[in-house]
């Protein structure tokens, strides 16, 4: 049966037999979908399950007067659930007591310091004040678990126009979902050196922490810290100019 024949008779009947034609057809869209996210900590079947109910949700948005094929349509619907499923976790994971606690210290230091001196103090003045090392000043101030792809990388100023990395890395077997900001992304990756592009890799295409960063690539916490600061603005800067023209 043709697609606008099965869609013309599930909304016709409204029938479970009618629209489970409908996913049989279409479910192999979703299993493609979700391979795509295989290997971020998140169980095949899980994704599977979200990228079913999407499908089958779906269906019944489907409009089929606007002339475009189901595929079409379908493909950025499930990919937007299993990326939200994948915001939505990581908006679950809290940082470890120890370090939540650093952080509410370092805030309260950081404010007696700001009222005395009249100015914010130094990643060294706070060291001195907690009797803590830099690193682990650096750690406690810029930790929020592994880092999440979710993260925005355009401007602030430029709220409506966010683009997440998730959203924004390109990638080379995408078969369904055509990204406008893809070439500009590529181009601004490029324009990295090659330890920046495995920091990149590392901290956005694997997700790892800073400190599990800095052990692969041999160099200190601290020092991941900053680069990543640096990249995060070579990036913006080089996005907003391509996008821009």
């Amino acid at each position: 049966m043709e697609e606008k024949e099965l869609f013309e008779q599930y909304f016709r009947e409204k029938s479970i037999e009618a629209r489970n034609q409908i996913v049989e057809k279409y479910f192999y869209i979703a299993e493609m979908l979700v391979k795509k996210f295989v290997g971020r900590g998140v169980e095949y079947d899980d994704l599977l399950s979200v990228a079913s109910l999407a499908l089958i949700k779906g269906i019944d948005r489907f409009d089929l007067s606007k002339g475009v094929k189901f595929s079409t349509f379908i493909t950025p619907t499930i990919t937007g659930e299993i990326k939200n499923y994948f915001r939505d976790r990581s908006r679950l994971i809290h940082l470890p007591r120890r370090v939540s606690e650093l952080k509410a210290n370092i805030k309260r230091a950081s404010d007696e310091f700001s009222a005395r001196e009249g100015r914010n103090p130094s990643v060294r003045e706070l060291s001195e004040l907690l009797q803590i090392s830099e690193e682990e000043i650096v750690t406690a101030m810029e930790s929020s678990a592994p880092l999440s792809l979710d993260r925005a990388v355009s401007s602030e100023e430029d709220e409506e126009g966010e683009n997440t990395f998730l959203d924004l890395l390109p990638d080379k077997n995408d078969a369904f979902e055509q990204l406008e900001q893809r070439d500009a992304v590529r181009s601004a990756l490029k324009e990295l050196s090659k330890e920046e592009q495995t920091l990149v890799f590392f901290r956005f295409g694997k997700e790892l922490s800073q400190s599990e960063t800095a052990k692969h690539m041999h160099v200190s916490q601290m020092y991941i810290s900053r680069m990543e600061r640096k990249i995060l603005e070579k990036l913006r800067s080089s996005l907003k100019e391509s996008l821009a023209e």
